[in-house]
Parts: structure tokens; C-alpha cells; sequence
């Protein structure tokens, strides 16, 4: 039975995935600063959609604290980051998308398709865990196959991983990826922080020689290794 009809609003939908989000991937609280840059709204507008997600039972929030969701809030984040994933996931390994340009287009149709539209399309990929980026992928019962993963940015020197996930919401940098050959699955060690500048060096591991490769902060801090076991 398609469960449309009783999901919450597009509007509503977009922040619970995005505070979701914010507490999945990064390490200080999500506060409506941090919110309203991400969606690129005032805080004002932040601050009255917390009240009225807080209303619906959806988000805890006081005034001037970090922003959770609740149980309730984080089964609704769930549903529509399956549907986002997934529709990412198809995107490009059905119609050639390439990885910098999914996002977008599922952030629109994440709000209009079925549920039954989203398992057939689970069906047909065979069950996939994680999305283009890494990201993983919720199950319809809202079950996360987690996986043990840092950012590279915190990886101590001398650390040797393979990349697990990018973030996905900045286009530009994922094609600078591309550019310079860096992507999901590709094993690294990290040699160098550079002091002050946040800045870093690698050395990656293809199949052809290793290649030294330097990384700027925000590539660094958009990019999740799964370290080797020592």
C-alpha cells in the first residue's frame, strides 16, 4: 500500500533529512546557524520551522540549544534519505548520470515518488547498502548498515584507509574529485598535515605507480576512509 498520502510536507520533509544529516556527518551539534547555511535560509526562517517541527513532535529544541530529532523526526528523515539514495543510486547506474549531478535531481523527485516506485527500484538495483557517494542506504524499516569510517581531515599521519564516502552536496568539489582522479573505493596514505592551513598530503595507491596527492581542507573534511586494520 503506497504511504504518500501521509507523508509529511515537502518543506518539512527537507529539514528533518537535513538536520538527519548534519548529525550524521559532522562532529559539533547542529545548531540553526549551521541549518540555514546548509538549506541557504535566514535563521529566522530556521527558527520557525524548528517550532513548528517541535509541534509536530519531530525535532527537540530550546531555545539558543542544539537541534535533535526525535524518534519520530528521525523515522521520517530515514524515509525520504531511502528515497534520495536510491533514486541517486538508479540515476546513475541506469541513465548515465554522473555522480556530480544526482543530487539535484533527487532532491525533487525524493517528494513525488511512491514508496512502491522506491522498492521497485531497490528490487531492480538488487538491494544496494550505499548510493554513488557512499552514503548508505536505509532499508524500508529504517535500518542502516554502518560502517566503521573516519573523516580524512582527522586521520593521523601514517594512516593508510580506503575512501568510503564523499559528501555529496557540493557539486563543484565532486568534479574536482573527478579532475584529479580521487573517488570511492581508492586506497591512500596519509603522510603530511600541513600546519595551520588545514591542508594535507596523500599518497594514493592505483594500479599503476603511487601518486602523491596534496588536499585542500574542504576536500579533506568531505572525504570518509575506512582505516586497514593494523
Amino acid at each position: 500500500m503506497d504511504n504518500a498520502p501521509t507523508r509529511p510536507s515537502t518543506s518539512v520533509e527537507d529539514y528533518v533529512k537535513v538536520i538527519y544529516d548534519l548529525q550524521e556527518r559532522g562532529t559539533k551539534p547542529v545548531t540553526i546557524s549551521g541549518m540555514a547555511e546548509r538549506l541557504s535560509v535566514s535563521n529566522s526562517s530556521v527558527s520557525g520551522m524548528l517550532r513548528k517541527l517541535n509541534e509536530l513532535g519531530l525535532v527537540q529544541h530550546q531555545r539558543y540549544g542544539a537541534v535533535s530529532l526525535t524518534e519520530a523526526g528521525t523515522k521520517a528523515a530515514l524515509s525520504v534519505l531511502r528515497r534520495h539514495r536510491l533514486l541517486e543510486t538508479y540515476l546513475v547506474a541506469e541513465l548515465g548520470y554522473s555522480w556530480d549531478e544526482v543530487h539535484d535531481e533527487a532532491e525533487i523527485l525524493e517528494h513525488v515518488v511512491s514508496d512502491k516506485f522506491v522498492d521497485r527500484i531497490a528490487h531492480h538495483l538488487g538491494q544496494p547498502l550505499v548510493d554513488p557517494h557512499g552514503d548508505p542506504i536505509p532499508t524500508r524499516e529504517g535500518d542502516i548498515v554502518q560502517r566503521p569510517s573516519l573523516l580524512l581531515s582527522q586521520a593521523d599521519e601514517g594512516t593508510t584507509g580506503t575512501i568510503v564516502r564523499v559528501n555529496d552536496t557540493d557539486p563543484d568539489l565532486l568534479r574536482y574529485l573527478d579532475e584529479v582522479d580521487l573517488g570511492i573505493g581508492m586506497h591512500l596514505r596519509v603522510e603530511r598535515h600541513q600546519p595551520f592551513a588545514g591542508s594535507m598530503e596523500i599518497t594514493v595507491h592505483t594500479q599503476a605507480d603511487p601518486r602523491p596527492q596534496a588536499l585542500g581542507l574542504v576536500a579533506a573534511q568531505a572525504l570518509w576512509i575506512s582505516p586497514d586494520t593494523p
